[in-house]
Protein backbone atom coordinates (compact mmCIF):
# COMPACT_ATOMS: atom_id res chain seq x y z
CA UNK A 1 0.00 0.00 0.00
CA UNK A 2 1.33 3.40 -0.98
CA UNK A 3 2.34 5.67 1.88
CA UNK A 4 0.40 8.97 2.08
CA UNK A 5 3.58 11.08 1.95
CA UNK A 6 4.75 9.31 -1.19
CA UNK A 7 1.36 9.68 -2.83
CA UNK A 8 1.21 13.39 -1.97
CA UNK A 9 4.68 13.93 -3.37
CA UNK A 10 3.84 12.10 -6.58
CA UNK A 11 0.61 14.02 -7.20
CA UNK A 12 2.38 17.35 -6.57
CA UNK A 13 5.12 16.41 -9.04
CA UNK A 14 2.49 15.26 -11.53
CA UNK A 15 0.63 18.54 -11.17
CA UNK A 16 3.86 20.46 -11.77
CA UNK A 17 4.59 18.38 -14.86
CA UNK A 18 1.08 19.10 -16.18
CA UNK A 19 1.51 22.85 -15.62
CA UNK A 20 4.81 22.78 -17.52
CA UNK A 21 3.20 20.76 -20.29
CA UNK A 22 0.48 23.39 -20.71
CA UNK A 23 3.06 25.95 -21.81
CA UNK A 24 5.25 23.70 -23.93
CA UNK A 25 4.11 23.60 -27.58
CA UNK A 26 2.72 21.87 -29.45
CA UNK A 27 -0.66 21.23 -27.87
CA UNK A 28 -2.40 18.10 -29.12
CA UNK A 29 -5.71 19.71 -30.08
CA UNK A 30 -7.18 16.55 -31.60
CA UNK A 31 -6.70 14.61 -28.38
CA UNK A 32 -7.91 17.56 -26.32
CA UNK A 33 -11.13 17.86 -28.33
CA UNK A 34 -11.67 14.12 -28.06
CA UNK A 35 -11.36 14.37 -24.28
CA UNK A 36 -13.75 17.33 -24.22
CA UNK A 37 -16.31 15.20 -26.01
CA UNK A 38 -15.74 12.33 -23.59
CA UNK A 39 -15.85 14.44 -20.41
CA UNK A 40 -18.35 17.06 -21.50
CA UNK A 41 -20.69 16.04 -24.29
CA UNK A 42 -21.04 12.40 -23.23
CA UNK A 43 -21.87 13.50 -19.68
CA UNK A 44 -24.76 15.76 -20.71
CA UNK A 45 -27.57 13.14 -20.40
CA UNK A 46 -26.74 12.17 -16.81
CA UNK A 47 -26.11 15.83 -15.90
CA UNK A 48 -29.51 16.83 -17.29
CA UNK A 49 -31.33 14.14 -15.31
CA UNK A 50 -29.47 15.03 -12.11
CA UNK A 51 -30.10 18.77 -12.51
CA UNK A 52 -33.78 18.39 -13.34
CA UNK A 53 -34.43 16.06 -10.40
CA UNK A 54 -32.49 18.29 -8.01
CA UNK A 55 -34.35 21.45 -9.03
CA UNK A 56 -37.71 19.72 -8.73
CA UNK A 57 -36.95 18.28 -5.29
CA UNK A 58 -35.62 21.63 -4.06
CA UNK A 59 -38.77 23.45 -5.18
CA UNK A 60 -41.00 20.82 -3.59
CA UNK A 61 -39.27 20.97 -0.21
CA UNK A 62 -38.87 24.75 -0.22
CA UNK A 63 -42.54 25.26 -1.04
CA UNK A 64 -43.61 22.88 1.72
CA UNK A 65 -41.45 24.69 4.25
CA UNK A 66 -42.16 28.26 3.17
CA UNK A 67 -45.89 27.59 2.98
CA UNK A 68 -45.93 27.42 6.78
CA UNK A 69 -44.74 31.04 6.95
CA UNK A 70 -46.58 32.43 3.95
CA UNK A 71 -43.34 32.89 2.01
CA UNK A 72 -44.06 30.76 -1.06
CA UNK A 73 -42.87 33.59 -3.30
CA UNK A 74 -39.28 32.97 -2.21
CA UNK A 75 -39.13 29.46 -3.66
CA UNK A 76 -37.59 30.71 -6.90
CA UNK A 77 -34.93 32.65 -4.99
CA UNK A 78 -33.86 29.67 -2.90
CA UNK A 79 -33.79 27.29 -5.87
CA UNK A 80 -31.72 29.70 -7.97
CA UNK A 81 -29.21 30.46 -5.20
CA UNK A 82 -28.92 26.81 -4.19
CA UNK A 83 -28.29 25.67 -7.76
CA UNK A 84 -25.78 28.37 -8.74
CA UNK A 85 -23.85 28.47 -5.47
CA UNK A 86 -23.85 24.87 -4.34
CA UNK A 87 -25.78 22.11 -6.07
CA UNK A 88 -24.81 23.08 -9.62
CA UNK A 89 -21.03 22.83 -9.28
CA UNK A 90 -20.97 20.10 -6.62
CA UNK A 91 -23.46 17.68 -8.16
CA UNK A 92 -21.99 18.19 -11.63
CA UNK A 93 -18.51 17.46 -10.31
CA UNK A 94 -19.66 14.33 -8.48
CA UNK A 95 -21.57 12.98 -11.47
CA UNK A 96 -18.81 13.69 -13.99
CA UNK A 97 -16.03 12.40 -11.73
CA UNK A 98 -17.99 9.19 -11.21
CA UNK A 99 -18.45 8.72 -14.93
CA UNK A 100 -15.49 10.32 -16.71
CA UNK A 101 -13.01 10.12 -13.81
CA UNK A 102 -13.45 6.38 -13.48
CA UNK A 103 -13.00 6.04 -17.23
CA UNK A 104 -9.75 8.04 -17.13
CA UNK A 105 -8.30 5.95 -14.32
CA UNK A 106 -9.28 2.68 -15.99
CA UNK A 107 -7.90 3.72 -19.37
CA UNK A 108 -4.57 4.99 -18.05
CA UNK A 109 -4.30 2.08 -15.64
CA UNK A 110 -4.77 -0.39 -18.47
CA UNK A 111 -2.13 1.42 -20.51
CA UNK A 112 0.26 1.24 -17.57
CA UNK A 113 -0.15 -2.48 -16.84
CA UNK A 114 0.07 -3.35 -20.55
CA UNK A 115 3.28 -1.27 -20.79
CA UNK A 116 1.88 1.17 -23.35
CA UNK A 117 3.04 4.12 -21.24
CA UNK A 118 6.51 2.58 -21.04
CA UNK A 119 6.47 2.30 -24.83
CA UNK A 120 5.71 6.02 -25.14
CA UNK A 121 8.70 6.82 -22.95
CA UNK A 122 10.86 4.52 -25.09
CA UNK A 123 9.76 6.49 -28.17
CA UNK A 124 10.84 9.75 -26.45
CA UNK A 125 7.21 10.88 -26.05
CA UNK A 126 6.34 12.58 -22.78
CA UNK A 127 3.39 10.52 -21.46
CA UNK A 128 2.24 13.33 -19.15
CA UNK A 129 1.97 15.82 -22.00
CA UNK A 130 0.45 13.31 -24.39
CA UNK A 131 -2.02 11.59 -22.05
CA UNK A 132 -2.72 13.81 -19.05
CA UNK A 133 -2.50 17.42 -20.27
CA UNK A 134 -5.44 17.04 -22.73
CA UNK A 135 -7.56 15.50 -19.98
CA UNK A 136 -6.56 18.24 -17.55
CA UNK A 137 -7.53 21.00 -19.99
CA UNK A 138 -10.79 19.28 -20.84
CA UNK A 139 -11.82 18.85 -17.21
CA UNK A 140 -10.95 22.46 -16.39
CA UNK A 141 -13.06 23.77 -19.31
CA UNK A 142 -15.94 21.34 -19.55
CA UNK A 143 -16.95 21.15 -15.90
CA UNK A 144 -17.86 24.87 -15.71
CA UNK A 145 -19.70 24.49 -19.04
CA UNK A 146 -21.69 21.54 -17.68
CA UNK A 147 -22.36 23.51 -14.49
CA UNK A 148 -24.05 26.25 -16.53
CA UNK A 149 -26.34 23.61 -18.00
CA UNK A 150 -27.02 22.20 -14.54
CA UNK A 151 -27.92 25.64 -13.17
CA UNK A 152 -30.35 26.40 -16.00
CA UNK A 153 -32.04 22.99 -15.99
CA UNK A 154 -32.27 22.95 -12.20
CA UNK A 155 -33.97 26.35 -12.12
CA UNK A 156 -36.36 25.25 -14.87
CA UNK A 157 -37.13 22.07 -12.94
CA UNK A 158 -37.96 24.15 -9.88
CA UNK A 159 -40.13 26.40 -12.04
CA UNK A 160 -42.08 23.42 -13.37
CA UNK A 161 -42.84 22.05 -9.90
CA UNK A 162 -43.57 25.40 -8.26
CA UNK A 163 -45.72 26.83 -11.06
CA UNK A 164 -47.28 23.84 -12.83
CA UNK A 165 -47.76 21.48 -9.90
CA UNK A 166 -47.99 23.67 -6.80
CA UNK A 167 -49.77 26.67 -8.26
CA UNK A 168 -47.19 29.40 -7.61
CA UNK A 169 -47.51 32.44 -9.84
CA UNK A 170 -45.15 32.27 -12.80
CA UNK A 171 -44.43 35.98 -12.53
CA UNK A 172 -43.70 35.71 -8.82
CA UNK A 173 -41.30 32.80 -9.33
CA UNK A 174 -39.34 34.50 -12.10
CA UNK A 175 -39.24 37.84 -10.32
CA UNK A 176 -38.00 36.25 -7.10
CA UNK A 177 -35.34 34.44 -9.11
CA UNK A 178 -33.94 37.48 -10.92
CA UNK A 179 -34.34 40.05 -8.13
CA UNK A 180 -32.09 38.21 -5.68
CA UNK A 181 -29.76 36.24 -7.96
CA UNK A 182 -26.55 38.15 -8.64
CA UNK A 183 -23.87 37.55 -11.25
CA UNK A 184 -21.40 37.06 -8.41
CA UNK A 185 -23.32 33.95 -7.35
CA UNK A 186 -22.99 32.50 -10.85
CA UNK A 187 -19.31 33.44 -11.29
CA UNK A 188 -18.27 32.05 -7.92
CA UNK A 189 -20.13 28.82 -8.64
CA UNK A 190 -18.19 28.49 -11.90
CA UNK A 191 -14.92 29.11 -10.06
CA UNK A 192 -15.78 26.20 -7.79
CA UNK A 193 -16.60 24.08 -10.84
CA UNK A 194 -13.25 24.91 -12.45
CA UNK A 195 -11.41 23.87 -9.28
CA UNK A 196 -13.41 20.65 -9.06
CA UNK A 197 -12.62 19.91 -12.70
CA UNK A 198 -8.91 20.31 -12.04
CA UNK A 199 -9.11 18.21 -8.88
CA UNK A 200 -10.95 15.20 -10.26
CA UNK A 201 -8.96 15.00 -13.51
CA UNK A 202 -5.66 15.24 -11.64
CA UNK A 203 -6.67 12.60 -9.09
CA UNK A 204 -8.11 10.24 -11.71
CA UNK A 205 -5.08 10.56 -13.98
CA UNK A 206 -2.73 10.10 -11.04
CA UNK A 207 -4.44 6.91 -9.87
CA UNK A 208 -4.40 5.50 -13.40
CA UNK A 209 -0.88 6.64 -14.25
CA UNK A 210 0.67 4.94 -11.21
CA UNK A 211 -1.36 1.73 -11.36
CA UNK A 212 0.39 -1.45 -10.33
CA UNK A 213 -0.69 -5.06 -10.06
CA UNK A 214 -2.34 -6.03 -13.33
CA UNK A 215 -6.12 -6.22 -13.75
CA UNK A 216 -6.74 -6.13 -9.99
CA UNK A 217 -4.63 -2.98 -9.79
CA UNK A 218 -6.73 -1.31 -12.49
CA UNK A 219 -9.87 -2.05 -10.50
CA UNK A 220 -8.35 -0.62 -7.32
CA UNK A 221 -7.12 2.46 -9.17
CA UNK A 222 -10.56 3.09 -10.65
CA UNK A 223 -12.26 2.74 -7.28
CA UNK A 224 -9.64 4.92 -5.61
CA UNK A 225 -10.02 7.61 -8.26
CA UNK A 226 -13.77 7.90 -7.65
CA UNK A 227 -13.52 7.76 -3.85
CA UNK A 228 -10.71 10.30 -3.55
CA UNK A 229 -12.33 12.59 -6.12
CA UNK A 230 -15.59 12.56 -4.17
CA UNK A 231 -13.81 13.25 -0.89
CA UNK A 232 -11.76 16.07 -2.38
CA UNK A 233 -14.80 17.71 -3.96
CA UNK A 234 -16.91 17.56 -0.81
CA UNK A 235 -14.18 18.69 1.58
CA UNK A 236 -12.87 21.49 -0.63
CA UNK A 237 -16.42 22.68 -1.26
CA UNK A 238 -16.67 23.95 2.32
CA UNK A 239 -13.44 25.94 2.11
CA UNK A 240 -14.28 27.35 -1.31
CA UNK A 241 -17.75 28.36 -0.11
CA UNK A 242 -16.30 30.02 2.99
CA UNK A 243 -13.86 31.94 0.79
CA UNK A 244 -16.09 32.89 -2.11
CA UNK A 245 -19.38 33.58 -0.32
CA UNK A 246 -18.26 35.08 2.96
Amino acid sequence: MERPAIGLGRIILLFWSVIKGLFQPPLDMRNTIRQMLEIGVNSIPVVLITALATGMVLALHMYTGFDRFGAEGLVGTVVALSMTREFGPVLTALVVSGRAGASMAAELGTMRVTEQIDALETLATDPVKYLIVPRFISGMIMLPALTVITDIVGILGGYFVAVSLLGTSSRTYMRATWDYLQMEDIYNGLIKACFFGIAFTLISCYKGFYTRGGAAGVGKATTGAVVYSFMTILISDYFLSAWLFK
